[in-house]
């Protein structure tokens, strides 16, 4: 087996660097035309959109990557089982809609600055991420890795587009950026779906259980990892005294800066999935396993290097891109760089569980994280030092529990790897 990254994500790493510029642009550009107190608003819903979205919707992009995959695998068509979660992703949109809308005063004076527009941009975003995560599965079920990376890069390129459009302005309110913020994803959905054909094409329809029958543990473990890694904005918002009011607005300027690798390893993971769930499905443990020692391997020299990188370079790249109302201490940011090391570890050990079919493993590893974070959190004190220590600790603990699960672990779990609704003992090589 060759010594690389899993096929695709040559195409996907590309949107990333596009996704990842743009992403950095707009939050340097929105905060420069903002004050720290109402950025700190928008940082919340940067959060809260990354929290929220991809950890009610991504599992539903897992499942039709890898149902997809797998009926490609057996020269089955993919479009029913991308119809069937087109219709689990709506149904889903529509309850996260209506619970904004039953929480919308809360919402707008606690984490928003009584802006209602801000809720509003809220419950957009996780409708249009719901369409774009169903997109997203669909295209790297079939191994569509340019449009993939095509998606990424219109996203960020259109809510940068929309930014700086408003910083031209002059605009100063906060409600303006997080509606930019919440609409990019729809036409870059279009954009990327518009040059494809085949996606749909006709197959057998599928059950519920073939997209899985243990979704409910992929929702569970996708949720509590999201908020593992976001959680730390919002919370640093509601914690903040009233004399600390910018201090979210502060904590995402060096999370973003501290947190460079984490954008770019998601080219590696959109791509890991399909390819270790290949491995798994002809049994092929040992291949899994050297897959993932390779990447181990790789995110620990990233890591590493991020991590000194933020200690001596972190505040004043900061200042440079954020302005000095900004600024952040060197402890801070290498604490941040730390915890996103730990997290992609993690991350990584926690895509071999679910290729394994021990998805109740893998969500317990991400609890497992949660109540350490939530201990250390509850424990130690200072504003900004208690969620950054709770995250290292968190993610560490995730970390430490995935690869003890993993290392124990000498099979995989047929009846819970399921492909194109057949047993993986009924799989037949293209």
């Amino acid at each position: 087996m060759a010594a690389r990254l899993p096929e695709g994500s040559a195409p996907v790493a590309a949107g990333l660097v596009v996704a990842g510029l743009t992403a950095y642009g707009f939050l340097v550009v929105s905060a420069r035309a903002l004050s720290p107190t109402r950025y700190s608003a928008l940082s919340v819903l940067w959060a809260l959109l990354n929290l929220v979205a991809p950890g009610c919707f991504f599992p539903l992009e897992q499942e039709v990557a890898r149902a997809v995959a797998a009926r490609r695998a057996q020269s089955l068509g993919g479009g029913p089982v991308v119809r069937r979660a087109a219709a689990a992703g709506a149904g889903g949109a529509i309850v996260l809609v209506l619970i904004c809308a039953v929480v919308a005063g809360p919402l707008g004076r606690r984490l928003f600055e009584n802006d209602g527009r801000m809720v509003v941009a809220l419950a957009v975003v996780l409708a249009a991420y719901a369409c774009e995560h169903v997109a997203r599965g669909a295209l790297a079920g079939n191994r569509r890795f340019s449009s993939y990376g095509l998606l990424l890069g219109a996203e960020g390129a259109l809510r940068l587009g929309g930014c700086v459009v408003l910083a031209a302005l002059h605009v100063r309110g906060v409600g303006p950026y997080g509606l930019v913020l919440a609409f990019a994803p729809l036409p870059a959905v279009a954009l990327a779906l518009a040059r494809e054909r085949g996606l749909l094409d006709s197959g057998p329809d599928p059950s519920w259980s073939e997209l899985s029958r243990s979704l409910g543990y992929l929702l569970a473990g996708s949720l509590l990892g999201q908020t593992l890694v976001n959680a730390g904005p919002v919370a640093v918002k509601v914690l903040a005294r009233s004399s600390e009011k910018a201090a979210a607005g502060r904590f995402l300027a060096g999370l973003v800066v501290a947190r460079v690798p984490l954008f770019f390893y998601q080219a590696v993971q959109a791509s890991l999935l399909p390819n270790l769930a290949r491995l798994a499905a002809i049994g092929d443990i040992e291949g899994l396993r050297a897959v993932l020692r390779r990447l181990l391997a790789v995110v620990g020299v990233i890591g590493a290097t991020a991590s000194l990188g933020a200690l001596v370079l972190g505040p004043p790249i900061v200042r440079l891109l954020f302005g000095r109302a900004f600024d952040l201490g060197r402890s801070d940011l290498f604490g941040l760089a730390v915890g996103s090391s730990a997290y992609m570890v993690a991350l990584t050990l926690a895509q071999g569980l679910l290729a394994m079919g021990r998805l109740r493993r893998a969500a317990l590893g991400w609890l497992a994280g949660i109540v350490a974070l939530a201990a250390v959190t509850a424990v130690t004190s200072g504003l900004l030092a208690r969620v950054e220590l709770g995250f290292v600790v968190g993610a560490s603990v995730a970390a430490v529990t995935m690869y003890l699960f993993v290392a124990s672990d000498r099979s995989i779990d047929r009846g819970a790897v399921r492909l194109g609704g057949r047993s993986t003992d009924e799989l037949v090589e293209p």
